[in-house]
């Protein structure tokens, strides 16, 4: 609730040349664990995109955006991780768990990139200013996922490595 209110209050009141939008909500979405149910990983992001949504006049555009982004999530942890590797170690994405800052810097970024250009494909309904379109979409993710490595680096979660031993 507290990133919807920050969302809201905070980062809505931020215009960037009308090109840049600032969002920072789905950081929940990208710090739900590994192991998480397919439906309810569904099921929290249309919650957590209907939430935004009330505050806003766009109804159901980011619980699409979120739905999207939570339905590819699996599949991008799959490709960004060995099959035997750190979703058996460790309980949810982060830099030690994805074996280092890269891979979960292209982790949050293909997702971010995926919200973005599903929302604002959506809030526009054509593509009549394609420059203006991908240029939204790409200044948009490059601020979005700055501010959630920023919150990662502030808020660094420490993660347990699981071994088989009890």
């Amino acid at each position: 609730m507290l990133l919807i209110l920050f969302q809201v209050y905070v980062l809505d009141k931020i215009h960037l040349h009308q090109m840049v939008t600032p969002y920072i909500y789905f950081i929940f979405i990208l710090w739900l664990p590994f192991k998480i149910n397919r439906s309810w990983l569904m099921v929290l992001a249309f919650v957590l995109g209907f939430t935004l949504d009330s505050f806003r006049h766009f109804p159901g555009f980011h619980a699409a955006a979120c739905v999207l982004m939570a339905y590819i999530r699996p599949f991008i942890i799959n490709l960004l991780i060995p099959q035997e590797g750190s979703e058996t170690n460790y309980e949810e994405p982060s830099f030690q768990s994805m074996g280092g800052m890269l891979p979960y810097l292209i982790y949050m970024a293909i997702l971010i990139f995926i919200h973005n250009i599903w929302l604002f494909l959506l809030e526009a309904w054509q593509l009549a200013d394609v420059g203006y379109f991908f240029l939204n979409t790409l200044f948009s993710t490059i601020i979005s996922l700055l501010l959630v490595f920023i919150v990662e680096l502030i808020f660094s979660r420490n993660q347990k490595f699981r071994t088989n031993t009890k």
